[in-house]
Parts: C-alpha cells; structure tokens; sequence
C-alpha cells in the first residue's frame, strides 16, 4: 500500500518570508492565491532535508552553508521549463528574413567587424540558442562572419541538458524531417545537436538579477527573451527589460513572446513592423542619453 505524506502546513508568515525571499532572488513573484503552488513544490523540499517547518527552511535558505545549492532547487521546483526547436516560427523568420540581414547592413555600412552577438536569455533545455544556430548556419551571406550566441537561464538542470544538447521526441514538434536529418545525429532513441551548430553556443548560468555578471555579456546585437517575463511582476519586468536596454547595442532587437509586451513597462523601445512579426528595436541614442532611460 501506497503511503502519501500529508502537505505541511504554512502559515501566512512563512508563505510570506518565503515568497519575498525568492522575489529578491530572481524576480519570480508569487501571489496570495499561489500559496498552495508553494506549500506543494517547498514542502518536499522541507521534508528532503528532514527540517522542522518552512520557517526553518527560510533561515536554512537564508544562512545554511548549502544555502546557493538549495536556492538552485527551489528555482527549479517553482519554474516550468518547457520548450521545443523553432517554437513561434513567424517570429523566426521575421529574425532570419529581417533583422539579421539588417543587422549586417548596418555594420558593413559602418565598416564595423563582421561580427553577430546574440542573446538567448532564460535558454531552458536549449532549444532556443540552438534553433538560432541552425538557421544562421543556413544563410549563406554570413559566410565569414563571426556568430556567437549566448545561452543563460537560472535553473542548473536545464543547464545541463542544455549542455549535453541531446534532445527526445517532444522537442521536435515543430522541427522538420529535413533539419532533423541535417543537424542531429539519432542515439539510443534520442537526438544529439550537430558539434556545428554547438560551436556557435554558449550555455552559461546566469541570474538576469544579478546585475555585475550581466554586464560582463557585453553588447549585443539582439536579445530573445521569449515567455520569461509573464513570471515578474511589473517592478521586476522594468528592471530586466532596463538590463536587456543597457546590454543592447544601439539600434539592437528585443524579441520577446507572443503573449508579452512593453506596454506599461517602458517607452525606451521602439516597436518595429515586419513581414511576419512586430519586434522591439531600441533607438540609435548616444551611451550618454542611455544613463537617463525613460521607464
């Protein structure tokens, strides 16, 4: 017979300690009605390091010796992470059709270095960076450039299939039979990236919070953000989206999700009409008029 542990109870305070603890961390905010949500995911935790209640589990957070380890769970308890290759293809293509193509425009025009740095922020398992290797190894007017793509996310367990980059079938829902022959090979099941396209990538651990370790990016040409946001609330979505508007080159692109927008967030960006997409390009300003950004 089957014995379930009952839920350990959390009272108002704690949820409370413990919600505000997390926003300070990374950004993820919880409300009122998501007390269950974290009396469910937490309390297993609780239970796993044998503590008394989720009071003790916030000083274990707090000052534990093991308290970055633990912190790195609790992100990945409370996040989904679910993503597949060429997810939003309309936006894609706007990506590949538009914005890369005048994204190299403007730096031979400028006689800038043949040089592309992109940004995959809040990466998950891997498929976004990936997808964007493959498609810019497609376009054989960047033959010569020099294309980098950075990968981050907090959660270290999707680093690590991010790392491996071997993918099951649930990845490959939009991915066709043609990619999938050309830049995968099949083992045990299971589908392992090209090292050609892995050459390109980055996959890097990183907090979009943690300001110091962000600037180290540098600049960048454009930055996918895609469905992270919709977890902040509105003071955490100004705070990431001014870090994407200091890290962005000026006249670089902001790609956010489907379902996600600026507006009531900043008026920093532009909001640019493609073919198959509207995507957000922060102005041509001077790195003076940058230190006084509008939000």
């Amino acid at each position: 017979m089957l014995f379930l542990t009952p839920d350990l109870p959390m009272t108002d305070e704690e949820f409370r300690l413990l919600r505000d603890f997390v926003y300070q961390h990374c950004g993820l905010h919880f409300t009122e009605d998501s007390k269950y949500l974290l009396v469910k995911r937490l309390g297993k935790r609780v239970q796993h390091l044998r503590l008394k209640d989720f009071k003790e589990y916030y000083y274990f957070l707090r000052y534990n010796q093991g308290r970055d380890q633990e912190l790195s769970e609790v992100v990945d308890t409370l996040t989904t992470n679910e993503t597949y290759f060429f997810r939003e293809d309309f936006q894609l293509k706007t990506f590949v059709q538009e914005v890369v193509p005048e994204l190299c425009r403007r730096r031979e025009a400028g006689g800038q270095p043949k040089k592309l740095r992109i940004w995959s922020a809040g990466c998950s398992t891997g498929e976004e960076p990936y997808t964007l290797g493959m498609l810019l190894l497609e376009m054989p007017e960047l033959a010569g450039w020099q294309v980098e793509i950075i990968g981050t996310d907090i959660s270290q367990r999707v680093l690590q299939v991010a790392r491996k980059g071997v993918y099951g079938p649930a990845s490959f829902r939009a991915t066709s039979a043609d990619f999938q022959r050309r830049y995968f090979t099949e083992t045990d099941g299971k589908h392992r990236i090209a090292d050609r396209v892995k050459n390109l990538v980055t996959i890097s651990h990183l907090n979009l919070f943690d300001a110091p370790r962000v600037s180290l990016l540098g600049r960048l040409d454009a930055i996918f953000c895609r469905n992270v946001i919709i977890y902040f609330d509105l003071a955490a979505k100004k705070r990431v989206i001014d870090t994407f508007y200091q890290r962005l080159c000026p006249e670089g692109f902001l790609l956010l999700g489907h379902s996600e927008s600026l507006m009531n967030i900043t008026n920093a960006f532009v909001l640019r009409h493609f073919a198959h997409d509207m995507v957000y390009q922060k102005p041509a300003v001077t790195i003076a008029s940058e230190r006084g950004i509008s939000l």
